[in-house]
């Protein structure tokens, strides 16, 4: 399964839907359902209207390990061989594509000094916080 999502990780989503489309194994016939589904819910999330897939990137993805069944085989002289059934869970997020801006070097120098608070003895608050950025996950 990890070898299947490595190849669409940072891709944009209709680059990476042939990608799945195409790929012999099998665990891209589930990732692709899990991709068209994490797409599928930014497009309902996303109040401007409809996005097309090349607008919109796999931001992250990766496998986690999930139940593991334990079943028994039976093995030669009465003894059992165990057989470990595994199962993962996968979780892709997706982002429409961000826009470069060119901004000159003041805009720069404007940003980091919000981004980092300057460090004295006394209790600071915290920098301001940017708005969130429009993001849907689907996770099977």
């Amino acid at each position: 399964m990890r070898l299947v999502i490595d190849l669409i990780r940072g891709k944009s989503v209709d680059y990476a839907l042939d990608i799945l489309h195409f790929s012999p194994k099998h665990a891209s016939k589930v990732a692709e359902k899990a991709l068209r589904s994490a797409v599928s819910n930014l497009q309902n999330k996303e109040e401007g209207g409809r996005l097309e897939p090349s607008d919109i990137i796999v931001k992250k993805a990766y496998v986690d390990v999930g139940l593991t069944m334990k079943r028994i085989s039976p093995a030669p002289m009465g003894r059992a061989y165990r057989i470990r059934k595994r199962s993962n869970h996968i979780t892709i997020v997706v982002a429409p594509k961000e826009i470069k801006e060119k901004a000159g070097p003041k805009a720069k120098s404007a940003r980091s000094a919000e981004a980092v608070p300057k460090k004295t003895g006394k209790k600071e608050s915290k920098a301001i916080k940017a708005p969130k950025k429009t993001e849907a996950a689907a996770t099977t």
